[in-house]
């Protein structure tokens, strides 16, 4: 009885080492994408660049300083407190081209639809000389102020955001060499092609045949050892009776 458990453990324990072995398929970005204007750049696959402008916006009877990064309409405010007007450089989003899953292109809905944006500090090595000169870090950006403790109005803030895309088993579907982001609807599992990554090493078939192989054995070793503690029950059962 202990040999069949212990036997029963060593094949769980396979089971689950074969199990890990499987790595998780994950999208892989191409090239880095670059702002042309900070010349800053990522590797994930998309850049957004947000720029905040300090401006006034009226608050109940007066006023108060917010970034935003649409131009607050200031017609009607007193003398003081006009808003400078138009932001001199604006926002802008660039989006991967190339990125792929298991060697097939990703279609941009997948990033569209299953991107997810975070903000990163980047680099700022490469910023153009007329930039360096009017612009200096502050926090994960940049920003226009002489002193970014002490803001004025008019001062921009400018800020980066990267795009990532999580594991897409059961995701997205390759249609015509090329992958889409499946419908809200959940589709039948046979019309979800199987996803095999490039860069696996040989044997992965042989790794995943044996551990379903492994999975079934353990469930036999389970039945046997039902089986057979029922049957000693059955017997003392029987050798009580007939004393």
């Amino acid at each position: 009885m202990r040999s069949a458990l212990a036997m029963l453990a060593l094949l769980l324990a396979g089971q689950m080492a074969q199990a890990q072995e499987i790595p998780e398929l994950v999208p892989r970005a191409g090239d880095a994408i670059r702002d042309p204007d900070f010349r800053v750049e990522t590797r994930q696959f998309g850049l957004d660049r947000r720029v905040e402008m300090l401006q006034w916006r009226r608050e109940g009877a007066g006023y108060a300083p917010v970034w935003n990064a649409a131009v607050i309409d200031s017609n009607g405010f007193d003398e003081a407190h006009r808003n400078p007007g138009e932001l001199p450089i604006g926002g802008e989003r660039w989006w991967g081209t190339d990125a792929t899953l298991s060697g097939q292109p990703l279609a941009p809905e997948v990033l569209r639809t299953l991107g997810e944006w975070h903000e990163f500090r980047p680099s700022y090595r490469s910023l153009p000389a007329n930039l360096s000169a009017t612009f200096q870090p502050d926090g994960d950006g940049l920003s226009s102020s002489e002193n970014p403790l002490d803001p004025q109005i008019g001062d921009l803030r400018v800020t980066w955001r990267e795009l990532t895309l999580p594991p897409l088993q059961g995701k997205v579907e390759l249609r015509d060499g090329i992958w889409y982001p499946l419908p809200a609807a959940a589709l039948p599992p046979a019309s979800v092609a199987v996803v095999e990554d490039p860069l696996e090493p040989a044997g992965t078939d042989d790794r995943v045949t044996l551990h379903w192989w492994l999975w079934g054995v353990g469930g036999l070793v389970g039945v046997a050892l039902v089986t057979l503690v029922t049957l000693r029950r059955r017997r003392g059962t029987s050798a009580g009776a007939r004393r």
